[in-house]
């Protein structure tokens, strides 16, 4: 069947709220400096933030609303020489601003990937990790995405989600652009996730790691 937003499927209107949460307005492609500010490693711990995904060579990970690409590139890096990087991202803006930056820095291995607002246009069990910064509560189609997301995760792949916490009011983010962990794990555990590890570590953020709800689980 073709994607839920193909010309052939006319897609419902954008939710505006879901399971009691408003949904944020998506961040415009004009704003995207803003992605790129010098303070933003000392207010998020970028570096930490990826060094906690512990991406190996030779892996897939798609980096979901990528935006310019701020941590596309240094996970392009982390997953050489053999691994490679989906950047997906509605506004073609902010690819070709990627690319530029690609370009720049050198990078290679990162493939450019427009979506659609409810189809990630991610190929089944493609992926090993596909995380989402700042992204999740966003999405006008939560359900059909987090859909194609899982059927996109290889069988041990993880949906990594970092998000501004709504439980910290000094975090100085509009509330609308924050979610609360308990709410984020009843989204996902409602679209076929569940929650298999947590790192809390980061100031302003959940980092928030998900698997398939059938995925085999370790043996102790």
């Amino acid at each position: 069947p073709p994607p839920h937003d193909s010309p052939e499927v006319a897609l419902p209107a954008p939710l505006t709220e879901y399971m009691g949460r408003r949904i944020a307005p998506t961040m415009h492609w004009s704003g995207a400096e803003w992605l790129l500010r010098e303070t933003r490693e000392s207010e998020e711990h970028t570096t930490r933030m990826l060094a906690a995904l512990g991406l190996r060579p030779g892996q897939v990970v798609c980096d979901f609303g990528c935006g310019v690409g701020y941590v596309t590139l240094p996970m392009a890096k982390l997953v050489l020489p053999e691994g490679r990087i989906l950047a997906v991202d509605l506004q073609p803006e902010m690819l070709v601003a990627l690319a530029k930056r690609a370009l720049e820095a050198g990078v290679t291995n990162v493939e450019r990937i427009p979506c659609g607002p409810a189809d990630p246009k991610l190929a089944p069990s493609s992926c090993d990790l596909v995380l989402m910064v700042d992204v999740y509560l966003e999405l006008g189609y939560p359900e059909q995405v987090l859909r194609a997301v899982r059927s996109a995760l290889k069988p041990a792949g993880r949906l990594v989600l970092v998000e501004f916490r709504a439980e910290d009011p000094e975090v100085p983010i509009k509330p609308e652009h924050k979610m609360t962990r308990a709410q984020v794990e009843r989204e996902l555990g409602a679209n076929g996730f569940r929650l298999e590890h947590a790192f809390e570590e980061l100031p302003w953020q959940h980092m928030l790691f998900f698997e398939r709800d059938d995925a085999p689980r370790d043996e102790k």
